[in-house]
């Protein structure tokens, strides 16, 4: 069967990524306060690591598509904020030091940005597909 649309492969690829990174983003966004999470330690950062792939198939030219997917989730390994609370619950005795999480909201809600205008430009290559392939069926009906 002939693809019509020979990107859309691809763009639905990047519109899956954004996505997951825009969840990821926002997670550390609602859990920026969070000093103790399952393992007892603060929330630590995550981040989404991006990879391309050669889809192995033979198209007109010889040219083959590149999609990108997630390679993985990584946890960001610097240490916690230590902030003074000595009212907090989380406190040390000692000290009155609470272990934030290393979360920066700013940095957050930049990356969640960049991703939404990524999905957005994804979502334009859709359409403009479309509008194409649209057109290509209008012409073999002339």
């Amino acid at each position: 069967m002939i693809n019509f649309i020979t990107g859309i492969e691809s763009t639905s690829a990047a519109l899956q990524a954004e996505r997951v990174r825009m969840a990821v983003a926002s997670e550390n966004i609602a859990n920026a306060n969070t000093t103790k999470g399952v393992d007892g330690l603060p929330y630590q950062r995550q981040s989404v690591v991006f990879e391309s792939v050669l889809a192995r198939q033979e198209l007109a030219g010889g040219i083959d598509p590149q999609k990108v997917q997630i390679s993985r989730i990584d946890k960001d390994q610097s240490a916690p904020r230590l902030v003074y609370n000595p009212g907090h619950p989380d406190a040390d005795a000692e000290t009155g030091m609470v272990a934030m999480p290393n979360v920066n909201i700013h940095e957050e809600m930049a990356d969640m940005i960049v991703a939404s205008r990524a999905y957005e430009a994804n979502l334009a290559v859709v359409r403009n597909a479309r509008a194409m392939a649209v057109q290509t069926l209008q012409i073999g009906k002339a």
